[in-house]
């Protein structure tokens, strides 16, 4: 009763306490797009959305950052950065994030794009009586989200999950000066418990020499990502430029809910000078298929589900210990570092192919650079897993304020397995079996701005999906432009030419799969209360003498009445030729998600989303979504199958903020 008591003052507080922002998540909705092209299957990506959140939450201090940390900063580029910190070094210290638009070399449109990310000085301590002291140096965030999907699926008609159809999710993350505590809990349709997966975490930042300490769950996202990483990172987008080049946060708290690749345990970060040193162990449990026999681990999903029997006995099965230092230096122009763990597993890897993980025993030693020469940066990792070394080498030349160019090479040999790694590369996040060249250039021309790569890229040898060697390539055209006031005009080209597996009269081959993505999309903002934005891609798939087919349309209305009341809607008519074609939509969500639903087959699928925010701290969100095949007699299949054609979803969510 005292928890909810203190509950209910620091929520009252927060409702009629001091005005905040706009939410991170509003400005998150409006970015992420222009980072991401859509991809190629459908996945939940909000843990991207996580990350970019945390950045605007987080923003970095224009009058203390240095060239590294400016460059974290979506749509950052090397020019930008040195432009900022030429004036500071010249005038002195930023008085307000505006004042950027007083520096001429700087496009107004960058600095729209990247102000959400910065600020100006830390809040100033409040001394006035002790409750307005504790409040006005502390923050408060719940989020708490309930969603339903109102046709029954099968494995709820069967009987066949264990718990009821709602998705219920919620976070509590809390600050008083450096200290932070978060605690999360999530549970997807079909599972039991409420708190199916939990997640919690105690952070202390700044005593003495040490910067920050963590005990519970953290991340350690380092170098390029070869060796440590989240289980989720940016890859190939609609910047061609920016989510190539991974920029490290040596160590930060864990505030998702994916189950998996990451820490339980403690960390530290430690500095001296420009050292700093990061130490740390985790003890967690994951979830595994082990063998009744041998008791050696066969394959460890990463869904997270535990609805069935069969699910639920795979959870928490496997014990992972690790144990890991990290020496990094930095300054204005170098950064530089050394890493090495360890990784202990309590039942042994039964590898499924002559490359794959084995035994339970690993270790990991890296080596990372990150350096600036005048409008040169040279970048990369390599990587050692004690049997082969991956490396990724990289660099990136700001030609002029305008055009940037990027060039990488990436090495991931056959035998080198990383546990908890996530590179770049074709294959978004293994570092296993790829060699790839890939060139990209953003160039804002007076006709518009251009993102342009073309990636090649060869699997040497066999792997799971494909029974020998394979080579490909890829390239994406994307060009936006403001023909007049408020209208921007889109243009997306996107080629794949890859060997992929395919049946033709029950005989396995293998063959060329060339897709063509074709997209043209407009925008128009009426007023600051209401934009549209419409949408046409075709799609066409050749495996070598078979071809298919598929479109999209869609229409957007996003009404911002006034601060209070905000509504999206999108009407989407699709109609593909088999799931091969299927194409794929970012959707406006509730903050902290990021759904990317597959279109297949004909039919409508639209959406609604409402925002309401009675008092400035808190947000009242809701999306109804409903997907319509009117040829098909049911949707989906085995314990996912739904009787009938219509598909719909209710999502309800809360947001307080102090």
């Amino acid at each position: 009763m005292k928890a909810i008591l203190l509950l209910m003052i620091i929520s009252f507080h927060a409702a009629f306490g001091r005005i905040s922002n706009d939410s991170a998540g509003t400005r998150a909705d409006e970015i992420i797009p222009d980072l991401l092209q859509e991809p190629s299957e459908e996945s939940d990506n909000s843990v991207l959305y996580d990350t970019i959140e945390e950045l605007l939450s987080n923003p970095v201090n224009i009058n203390n950052a240095e060239l590294s940390e400016l460059l974290r900063i979506p749509f950052m580029d090397i020019s930008t950065a040195d432009l900022i910190l030429k004036h500071r070094k010249k005038f002195g210290h930023f008085f307000s994030v505006n004042e950027l638009y007083s520096i001429d070399s700087l496009s107004k449109q960058i600095i729209d794009k990247i102000s959400p990310f910065l600020t100006v000085g830390k809040k100033a301590s409040y001394k006035g009586n002790t409750i307005n002291k504790f409040f006005a140096n502390s923050t408060f965030h719940l989020r708490s989200r309930l969603q339903d999907d109102i046709q029954d699926k099968m494995g709820f008609i069967e009987n066949k999950f264990k718990g009821s159809k709602y998705k219920i999710y919620n976070r509590v993350l809390a600050g008083f000066n450096n200290f932070e505590l978060g605690f999360l809990t999530d549970k997807d349709p079909g599972e039991n418990l409420i708190n199916d997966f939990s997640s919690y975490f105690l952070s202390i930042k700044k005593i003495g020499f040490i910067s920050n300490i963590i005990v519970g769950d953290y991340l350690i996202k380092w170098g390029q990502g070869l060796a440590l990483w989240s289980r989720y990172g940016f890859s190939k987008g609609a910047d061609a430029v920016f989510p190539v080049k991974k920029n490290s946060k040596i160590l930060s708290r864990y505030i998702s809910s994916s189950e998996n690749n990451f820490f339980r345990g403690a960390a530290l970060n430690m500095e001296f000078k420009n050292f700093l040193i990061t130490a740390f162990y985790s003890c967690n449990r994951l979830d595994a298929n082990i063998d009744s026999v041998s008791h050696g681990i066969l394959s460890m999903p990463a869904d997270g589900l535990h609805r069935t029997e069969n699910e639920i006995a795979k959870r928490k099965t496997a014990l992972e210990t690790v144990m890991g230092t990290a020496l990094d230096y930095r300054n204005n122009h170098l950064n530089m570092g050394v890493l090495y763990y360890n990784s202990y597993f309590g039942n042994p890897f039964i590898p499924g192919s002559l490359y794959a993980l084995k035994g339970n025993k690993f270790n990991y030693t890296s080596i990372y650079y990150d350096l600036f020469i005048k409008k040169i940066n040279l970048f990369g990792e390599l990587a050692y897993d004690g049997v082969s070394v991956a490396s990724l080498n990289g660099i990136e030349i700001q030609v002029n304020k305008d055009f940037v160019i990027l060039t990488t090479i990436r090495s991931y040999p056959r035998n080198f397995n990383s546990i908890h790694g996530f590179s770049f590369g074709e294959k978004s996040g293994d570092c296993n079996n790829e060699f790839g060249i890939y060139n990209g250039l953003r160039w804002s021309s007076p006709a518009g701005l251009i993102n342009f790569y073309f990636d090649q890229f060869k699997f040497p040898y066999a792997s799971y999906r494909m029974p020998m060697s394979s080579t490909g390539n890829e390239m994406l055209f994307d060009y936006k432009n403001k023909l007049i006031k408020n209208f921007e005009a889109g243009l997306r080209f996107k080629y794949e030419n890859k060997e992929a597996v395919y049946n033709e009269n029950k005989i396995t081959r293998i063959g060329k799969k060339i897709k063509k993505i074709s997209r043209v999309e407009l925008k128009y903002k009426f007023s600051s209360q209401l934009r549209l934005k419409g949408r046409f891609e075709y799609n066409n798939i050749r495996i070598n003498n078979s071809t298919e087919e598929g479109f999209l349309i869609f229409q957007d209305l996003q009404f911002h009445f006034s601060p209070v009341f905000n509504f999206y809607t999108r009407i989407v008519f699709f109609r593909t030729d088999s799931f091969n074609s299927a194409v794929y939509e970012y959707e406006n969500d509730l903050a902290g998600t990021l759904l990317n639903p597959a279109l297949f087959g004909e039919g409508i699928r639209w959406y609604f989303v409402i925002k309401i925010r009675p008092f400035k701290t808190v947000t009242v969100s809701c999306k109804y979504s409903e997907t319509f095949k009117p040829k098909d007699k049911s949707l989906s299949s085995g314990l996912l199958e739904i009787e009938g054609n219509l598909d719909n979803r209710f999502s309800l969510q809360i947001d307080l903020s102090y």
